[in-house]
């Protein structure tokens, strides 16, 4: 059987959306409805690590975990796939929906991924060593296992991909915008979301003036005027902007040659050590973990300090973009951070009234959709992302045509 004959006969079925990472996977089971419905969601974690399990929740049920056998990315997928056949849902899946991080310069709206797909992606990869090979690997998981199941792949970039070109352009010799070097932007996805769901909830801000910030273990910002997004944070990689849980966000380039140079370090040295020890982790010297940097900061100002950095940085890249904007309408948190930390949202907008941002400390508190006082001039509002339904979203409308 074809995939254009699998796709023909699977409209109507269900869409598996894959969020991988470099040592999990995240995953949800959708009905491909308008809008799609959530049956389940879960995850696998610790895949080439000491003991990978995977965790599984159906409605309101509280997730389920069980041992797995997870070396690799294939197997993690083998696990996955014999968990639904068991549960006799792998027959009705219609398409796989993968997040795909990076798309480059010519990959952007959501498509059937094809052997040009692929061979584009893996020209890529060296764009984003950090996520580009995992995601190619999950996909050729599926292809492997199940040749005959349409993929699609749906890139966090797309969002981003119309920035005015003072945004988009980096202040290099300008051959190497031709390579595709340029500022690209992330977390598309979710943003995507939040103005979709801005604009259910208030259209007239969703046309707005207005800065996106996903705060989570990767964090970022977006800057939006009239659902048009003009500048972001992140730029030809997910590891510039804001600092992030283990990212150092922004640094001074003279550091590469500082620190190859005094230290003998390797460019993959410099490459692991700004991904993976630093941000909170490097600041703090305990934990990436903002939860836990919040327990401890009364006691140890190693953690005190993370977080401090941590909404210092974020309140700049706020002013800077008001700059941009010409005035802030809106300011809209999500993420795992900017959603749960009442703390963290509260610190940063700390010292904002001047661009009209005054939260309301109970409603910030009680973590309410609207968390801006009553004469706050610009909105300030905690909406919580949801990638996976708008993945599903685009795949079903790739099932349907």
């Amino acid at each position: 059987m074809t995939q254009e004959k699998r796709r023909a006969d699977s409209a109507h079925g269900s869409v598996l959306t894959i969020n991988g990472g470099s040592s999990s996977i995240k995953f949800a089971l959708f009905d491909s409805l308008d809008p799609p419905r959530k049956r389940l969601k879960g995850g696998i974690e610790r895949i080439g690590l000491s003991d990978p399990a995977m965790k599984v929740s159906q409605g309101d049920q509280p997730a389920a975990s069980q041992a797995i056998a997870a070396k690799d990315h294939q197997e993690a997928v083998g696990a996955l796939l014999d968990w639904l056949d068991q549960q006799g849902s792998l027959a009705d899946v219609g398409g796989v929906g993968h997040r795909v991080v990076h798309g480059g310069d010519k990959l952007f709206e959501p498509q059937w991924i094809s052997a040009d797909t692929l061979a584009e992606l893996k020209r890529i990869a060296p764009f984003d060593p950090e996520h580009l090979p995992g995601e190619i690997a999950l996909i050729e998981a599926f292809q492997k296992r199940l040749p005959q199941l349409p993929q699609a792949a749906c890139f966090d970039t797309a969002f981003h991909r119309d920035l005015p070109r003072v945004s988009r352009l980096l202040p290099l010799p300008r051959r190497y915008e031709a390579k595709g070097i340029r500022r690209y932007g992330f977390h598309g996805i979710s943003y995507a979301y939040l103005m979709e769901e801005l604009a259910r909830l208030d259209a007239r801000l969703a046309r707005g003036r207005l800065v996106l910030a996903h705060l989570g273990n990767g964090a970022s910002m977006a800057a939006v005027s009239d659902g048009k997004c003009i500048d972001t944070s992140m730029s030809f990689t997910p590891t510039a902007g804001l600092v992030m849980s283990t990212r150092s966000g922004d640094l001074d380039p003279g550091l590469v040659r500082y620190f190859l140079s005094t230290e003998g370090m390797t460019a993959d040295q410099f490459h692991d050590m700004v991904n993976h020890h630093s941000g909170l982790l490097g600041v703090s010297e305990t934990s990436s973990d903002m939860r836990d940097l919040l327990q401890r900061q009364a006691k140890d100002t190693r953690a005190r300090e993370a977080v401090e950095i941590f909404c210092y940085q974020a309140r700049k890249w706020i002013g800077s973009f008001a700059a941009a904007l010409g005035g802030i309408d809106g300011l809209i948190f999500a993420g795992g951070i900017g959603e749960n930390a009442a703390e963290i949202r509260a610190g940063v907008c700390q010292g904002l009234e001047f661009l009209g941002i005054q939260l309301d400390d109970a409603r910030n508190a009680a973590g309410e959709p609207l968390i801006s006082n009553d004469a706050s001039r610009a909105a300030v509002r905690m909406i919580r992302t949801d990638e996976e339904v708008m993945i599903a979203k685009a795949v079903a409308g790739l099932m349907q045509s």
